[in-house]
């Protein structure tokens, strides 16, 4: 493939967490961009595709070197060792480790060398473990809508949230898509434009995830679209982006241990690594691609247009229906596609059935003619536990018919508002502000998830935000009953009646050391402002309102609705 030398991203360096809500008012008006250049390190390594039994190393150094791996399950003891590879700079080089230990943990380093030079350069000790039996707990993390190809995304915040993640030592990561920004010029972009997007993580990811496996799942910028697919291949967007993602970042494939996508695709893409599942200790994870089958008419499906796909529906299927696992998560960028929002959507069309201005009138039948049922339908009768979902920006947690539909916040936002500004409404509970990332603790007896937030270090001098800080924490399980008590971080704030016709009141329950409640609207704007542990607010227009309630404990965001 071609190659480019250039090696940037075009990030946002507007607002820097304003204290005033005020001056988020104007937030998506500024456009106010720079250049960053990514430092390149000597070497970069991404583990991918891990196993009960092998992992995949892909190994990018920034000159010509010869290299191995000698690895080992004590640490400091690397009785197992790789052929020497010869590399050349800036081409990533797939290591399989094979014939590994089921549930155990690995420890290697690289060794490496110029062509020129006699002796070998050793890496500090990286680490990784096999698949988990059943009844081991373990931990992942989920990232999304990292967005540092546009004004959205800083890459000082991102690297925030990776080392957060790196501190909760993770069996793997996993994000939820958007990271790599290539439909924003769908119909003229270059290979050689889609070669630096995708390179330019890699060094990001290197940090980390030299001892943190790494899974991708699609979202609607990452461009592989059925609608690009067929304009002039292969030199379409679709083709080029999936021959990218797929040279540089090591996604799972069919092969006994992961199941997924077998269309083998023309064009040089081979299996397009798209959608898959796999179990590792007590759970299942299903990974969806609803972009590649979704509809070859528009770039932009809606209602009935938008669709998995029979073979991905009747593989999630048969996959759900399969599976003895006794915790199912499963993970998309969102639900159908591009709307907005959490269960409203998941009632309707070939996710929930039903269609209509009221969302009242069944229409699966007909639209979905020979399909057993509709894919949330799918999630209740297989005992889904968690689905997982990006693309609004914010953190959401919402329960229909006992699926948790869990939105991931971006990894990368420094105002910590722009989801919650521009999506909130669109969820029905538990929506909150900010920044990071997902941590999920699987157990025998409980899934225990937490939000973990990041901040950038001038926003901690304060004292009100930690960076690393729970944002908010739910337990699945036996374990349930502890949840109340580990969610201590805020108190408790009581809005009633919402919706309200006219007047609403608020009591701030507590006692806190500091208080401070501000109510805004859909656009930033302040409206209220008080350190009131009771206040009583009428005269709103109709429409979505937030308050947001800061403690010394935490903070919690809640939306109201005002009706007339």
């Amino acid at each position: 493939m071609p190659k480019t030398s250039t090696n940037y991203f075009s990030l946002f360096s507007g607002i820097k967490s304003p204290t005033a809500l005020t001056k988020l008012a104007g937030l998506f008006l500024i456009c106010c961009c720079s250049v960053f250049t990514v430092q390149a390190q000597e070497y970069n390594i991404i583990l991918g595709r891990p196993t009960d039994t092998s992992i995949t190393a892909s190994i990018m150094f920034y000159q010509n070197v010869q290299f191995f791996l000698d690895y080992g399950t004590v640490s400091g003891t690397y009785p197992h060792t790789t052929p020497v590879y010869t590399n050349v700079a800036n081409r990533p080089d797939e290591i399989d480790l094979n014939g590994l230990i089921p549930a155990t943990q690995y420890f290697y380093r690289l060794h490496y060398k110029l062509l020129s030079a006699s002796s070998y350069t050793i890496s500090p000790e990286y680490n990784f473990h096999t698949q988990r039996a059943t009844g081991s707990t373990f931990t992942f993390t989920i990232e999304a809508d990292e967005h540092l190809y546009d004004k959205k995304g800083i890459l000082n915040m991102y690297n925030v949230t990776l080392a957060n993640e790196a501190k909760d030592k993770p069996d793997f990561m996993m994000t939820l898509g958007d990271i790599f920004g290539d439909d924003h010029n769908p119909l003229t972009i270059t290979s050689g434009a889609l070669d630096t997007l995708h390179r330019n993580y890699r060094p990001l990811l290197g940090k980390i995830c030299h001892s943190i496996p790494f899974y991708v799942c699609l979202g609607n910028h990452e461009g592989e679209k059925d609608y690009y697919m067929h304009l002039t291949p292969p030199n379409n967007l679709a083709i080029m982006t999936t021959n990218w993602r797929k040279y540089y970042y090591p996604n799972p494939y069919p092969n006994g241990f992961y199941t997924g996508d077998t269309t083998y695709e023309p064009y040089g893409v081979g299996y397009p690594e798209n959608y898959y599942a796999w179990t590792w200790g007590d759970a299942l994870f299903v990974v969806l691609d609803v972009y590649r089958d979704d509809c070859d008419t528009n770039a932009k499906p809606h209602n009935w247009d938008w669709t998995l796909g029979y073979p991905e529906y009747a593989w999630l299927k048969n996959t759900l229906e399969g599976s003895t696992a006794k915790y199912k998560f499963v993970f998309a960028h969102h639900v159908r596609g591009e709307d907005r929002g959490g269960v409203t959507n998941a009632k309707l069309y070939e996710w929930g059935g039903y269609e209509g201005s009221s969302g009242s009138t069944w229409g699966f039948t007909a639209n979905r003619p020979g399909w057993a049922k509709p894919i949330h339908q799918l999630f209740k009768d297989n005992g889904v536990n968690i689905f997982f979902q990006g693309h609004d920006h914010l953190f959401a947690h919402e329960v229909l018919d006992s699926v948790v539909y869990q939105e991931v916040p971006m990894a990368a936002d420094s105002t910590y508002q722009i989801g919650m500004l521009a999506n909130a409404a669109a969820y029905v509970s538990d929506t909150i502000d900010g920044t990071g990332h997902i941590r999920v603790t699987v157990s025998p007896s409980c899934v225990k998830v937490d939000y973990i937030k990041a901040y950038l270090p001038a926003d901690t001098v304060s004292g009100l935000h930690h960076n690393g800080e729970i944002g908010f924490s739910y337990t699945l399980g036996t374990c349930a009953a502890s949840a109340l008590e580990e969610m201590d971080l805020i108190d408790k704030v009581k809005v009633y009646p919402n919706p309200a016709n006219d007047r609403l009141y608020v009591q701030l329950a507590g006692n806190s050391k500091y208080l401070n409640a501000i109510l805004f609207n859909t656009m930033g704007q302040k409206l209220l402002e008080t350190d009131a542990h009771e206040l009583e607010v009428g005269g709103l227009p109709g429409g979505i309102y937030f308050l947001r309630v800061q403690t010394d404990k935490g903070f919690s965001t809640q939306k109201i609705e005002i009706t007339h």
